[in-house]
């Protein structure tokens, strides 16, 4: 277990230090805006989407810690090239298994790499940093124009 600890806090390390798709989307469609007002993490999320609704490129920026931007940038690998409904169904996913509600999650789902961040749970004032970006791809998503919070 301390080994698979370990690669975790690798995998995180690595995102934090190296995001990807780290920057602004020029020719986004839609993006949002999220804050994390207890901590100062902030997010933007740009989704650029083809005719029909699909997640043709997908970039943030921002400033936040190692859980977030690790997390911002985890996500935007997971939903690159999905449907719609496939990246709505990673949101809601992904906060069942930080959130440990893991039997809500359909065991067909693949989180593939997003399970290193599955550890916030055993500290919740980090849920909200490890869900900052996701819940700002919904807005975007949706096309909300308000920025969201993690309150």
């Amino acid at each position: 277990m301390d080994e698979l600890r370990a690669l975790y806090q690798e995998v995180i390390l690595d995102h934090y230090k190296r995001p990807r798709h780290f920057g602004v989307l020029a020719d986004a469609d839609q993006k949002a805006h999220g804050q994390n007002p207890l901590c100062g993490d902030q997010v933007t999320v740009y989704v650029k989407t083809n005719e029909d609704g699909d997640i043709e490129d997908i970039s943030f920026e921002g400033v936040g810690c190692a859980i977030s931007t690790a997390s911002a940038s985890l996500m935007t690998e997971a939903v690159a090239g999905k449907s719609r409904d496939e990246a709505e169904a990673l949101v809601d996913a992904f906060h069942h298994l930080v959130t440990d509600d893991r039997d809500a999650i359909d065991p067909d789902q693949d989180l593939g790499k997003l399970e290193v961040l599955s550890g916030v749970r055993e500290f919740p004032v980090r849920i909200k940093c490890a869900t900052l970006a996701w819940h700002a791809l919904r807005a975007a998503l949706e096309g909300r124009g308000e920025p969201v919070t993690t309150e």
